[in-house]
């Protein structure tokens, strides 16, 4: 398995749920982790305790993904230890509301599709032209089972997840002839903050989505992560869905009662 020692990985929305769980994961393997939120504080506390329980570098920054030029400039104003990014993971996006679409919240909308397509975007086009200088370079794109199944009231949701999976496929077209690979990694639920965000803080709403099975959890998928990271460089794991066994697609899943 190759090693990650040392090799510096970016991690987006690195604040809390699967991205935390991912910048735990890497630093684990002794990576350098790279992480950016818009909560300072909690990725500021987990560089610390990375750098006390694995004895790794780790470097956080406040970036909301969204804004195109704020991007632009944290990404050119790392210091010069940070700049070789190997590995991006494309963690930071939402879900807002799941109204039936004639009901929708425009101002939903927008927020998921500001996150989840275009701070994609903006944070790929930022790091990947290094990496093909470079000749090495990793992204993994967290993605979601909505980006392969619709549900009622996912509309908006869904359609950015389908995104992240057109986004996914067309870079690794786009970069053909490089040594980089591209990952799409597809979860279903996953028990995170998700929920509680989506529902605009009703936390009771929230953990009903999780109620009556086990669903994946955040390490699940980071483990998966750090697993398509460390095939050979002649590898590519282009997509891995990953389910929790008591669920089969978007809308059916086998709760006890």
């Amino acid at each position: 398995m190759p090693s990650l020692k040392d090799k510096i990985v970016f991690v987006t929305g690195a604040s809390s749920g699967i991205g935390e769980s991912t910048a735990r994961a890497f630093a684990a393997q002794g990576a350098r982790v790279l992480m950016c939120a818009r909560r300072l504080e909690r990725i500021e506390t987990l560089g610390r305790t990375l750098a006390r329980e694995h004895e790794v570098a780790a470097h956080a920054f406040r970036l909301d993904v969204r804004d195109r030029a704020a991007v632009d400039a944290a990404v050119a104003a790392l210091p010069d230890e940070w700049r070789a990014i190997e590995i991006l993971v494309n963690n930071a996006g939402l879900s807002r509301g799941l109204d039936k679409f004639p009901a929708g919240l425009v101002e939903d909308w927008e927020e998921m599709i500001e996150a989840n397509v275009k701070g994609l975007l903006y944070v790929s086009r930022a790091v990947v032209p290094g990496m093909i200088e470079r000749g090495a370079g990793h992204v993994i794109n967290i993605g979601s089972i909505a980006g392969r199944e619709t549900y009622p009231g996912g509309n908006v949701y869904c359609a950015t997840k389908f995104a992240v999976k057109a986004l996914s496929n067309a870079m690794r077209l786009d970069l053909n002839g490089t040594p980089l690979r591209v990952t799409e990694i597809a979860p279903g639920m996953v028990e995170t903050e998700f929920s509680l965000v989506r529902f605009h803080g009703d936390a009771a709403r929230a953990a009903r989505t999780y109620q009556g099975f086990q669903p994946l959890g955040p390490d699940d998928i980071a483990e998966a992560a750090v697993w398509c990271a460390t095939r050979p460089p002649h590898v590519d794991v282009s997509e891995m869905v990953i389910m929790p066994t008591a669920q089969a697609s978007t809308t059916l899943t086998a709760r006890k009662t």
